[in-house]
């Protein structure tokens, strides 16, 4: 979140953070958007049903005219009534580059099976978990003393730089789903979609 709201500041980025949402109403993420002066809303989900909690975040979005919906950190499987309310307005990024290791403990599940290359994805959103149009993906390499934190900490790095990334394309019309791909234009991909520097 923090990272987004960065990169929202710049003079030319193409969006602009007006509320951050939490189902946790004593979330530290509130506190310190607060601070920066962003509306902010905690809504709790205890004691409702998913699509009864998930109502009133909508209709918090909507009241403050929110266009596109970035997740960051958020942990509830959202109900398909939420996902296809914000249809392709509704983006996530997952620790992992998809398809490979959806889910939970993706570092470990790396690790485990090898793999020489990690990373993550920024997506749009579909009632299947972690599934959904790839927006963009940063690649970071696997190094042999690797543990799942080293290697989660080595992955938030390339989260940091490829979200502000995504939401900049997403934001400004270059990232259209075409039969459920995104279709970026030649001039919108990177030389390199590796961060080595992030090891």
């Amino acid at each position: 979140m923090q990272a987004l709201v960065a990169a929202c500041a710049e003079a030319d980025f193409p969006a602009e953070v007006v509320l951050v949402i939490s189902n946790d109403p004593a979330a530290a993420g509130l506190e310190w958007a607060a601070a920066q002066g962003i509306a902010t809303a905690g809504i709790s989900h205890k004691g409702m049903d998913r699509e009864a909690h998930e109502r009133l975040i909508d209709a918090a979005l909507t009241g403050a005219g929110v266009e596109l919906v970035c997740n960051a950190g958020y942990m509830r499987v959202l109900t398909s009534w939420f996902v296809e309310k914000w249809r392709d307005k509704l983006i996530n990024i997952h620790p992992s580059l998809l398809p490979s290791f959806p889910g939970l403990d993706t570092h470990a599940r790396a690790l485990a099976e090898g793999v020489r290359w990690h990373g993550c994805t920024v997506h749009y959103v579909r009632a299947p978990v972690d599934e959904g149009p790839i927006i963009a993906q940063a690649v970071v390499p696997v190094a042999a003393g690797d543990t799942p934190d080293i290697l989660s900490a080595r992955v938030l790095k390339a989260e940091h730089i490829l979200y502000p990334t995504a939401l900049r394309l997403v934001a400004s019309g270059a990232a259209p789903v075409v039969n459920e791909r995104v279709a970026l234009p030649d001039e919108a991909l990177p030389d390199s979609v590796c961060y080595p520097g992030a090891a």
